[in-house]
């Protein structure tokens, strides 16, 4: 019995020892592209409309997806820090092209997916009356309260916020006046809880807070078009995250984000 035991053991130990040393035969990151889910670092402002995208993947295919929301800039940084993303999902141009510099995506897979508008709001139990126009006295309206905007100098929504009222030369009135935020949802919370008289956000995320109300849309030609990339990352060695980037460019994935006020830009694909 003794040595029927001992026999166990050695053939347990030996089974285990091939399985270890099969494992090392394996492409690096082999094992891990198969069972992971995909990670997406994606704009704050894409945060419910690539929810219910992302749910809608995992019930047809089984598969998680799983999203780290923040500000286009602080994702892009990230990313080159070696933050393991699967797909980069920007709020502009810009932080897509910085990436896209830094060697960090693979770019035959980039694709122009979405477009936005750009609006101020207000809280909804305080409305306020605004024609943005050039010369609109934007400082008057505000009186001694603030702007919440995304920062100025990263957040894709506080460039093209601060552009559009540099174009309607309201700029000046106000830059004293600014609450900058981190990310574009954290100015509409800003709104929302009434600790700013008005934001700057898109329109997708005015339609996300039922506490805030849109109360003008800045003209098109005041600010940069408004285009979301998206393009899977040059490290990532997950194959489900092709597949999931091929499901967000289909005619399935485009009623989430019409729902949430995006336009879609790119001819949907067929795949799923």
């Amino acid at each position: 019995m003794h040595e029927a035991r001992f026999a166990w053991g050695a053939l347990t130990r030996r089974l285990a020892l091939g399985l270890f040393c099969a494992s090392l035969a394996l492409p690096p990151g082999a094992a891990l592209a198969q069972t992971r889910d995909v990670v997406v670092f994606a704009a704050a402002s894409l945060k419910n409309a690539l929810d219910e995208a992302g749910a809608a993947w995992m019930r047809e295919t089984g598969k998680r997806v799983v999203v780290s929301y923040a500000a286009s800039s602080a994702l892009a940084k990230q990313i080159e820090a070696g933050a393991p993303a699967d797909l980069f999902f920007s709020a502009d141009l810009d932080w897509m092209e910085y990436a896209a510099s830094k060697g960090l995506i693979k770019p035959e897979s980039r694709v122009s997916l979405l477009g936005n508008a750009l609006v101020l709001v207000a809280p909804k139990e305080a409305p306020v009356q605004v024609a943005l126009k050039p010369g609109v006295d934007l400082a008057s309206i505000l009186g001694g309260n603030r702007l919440a905007m995304g920062h100025v100098d990263a957040v894709p929504a506080g460039k093209y916020g601060k552009a559009a009222l540099e174009h309607l030369g309201a700029w000046a009135g106000v830059k004293d006046k600014v609450a900058q935020a981190d990310n574009v949802r954290a100015a509409l919370l800003l709104v929302s809880r009434g600790e700013a008289a008005l934001g700057i956000v898109y329109k997708t995320d005015a339609v996300s807070d039922p506490n805030v109300a849109a109360v003008a849309t800045f003209p098109e030609e005041s600010h940069p078009p408004i285009v979301y990339p998206v393009a899977l990352t040059k490290d990532s060695a997950n194959p489900d995250a092709a597949l999931f980037l091929g499901f967000l460019r289909s005619d399935k994935a485009r009623p989430f984000f019409e729902k949430q006020g995006f336009t879609a830009l790119s001819k949907a694909s067929t795949g799923s």
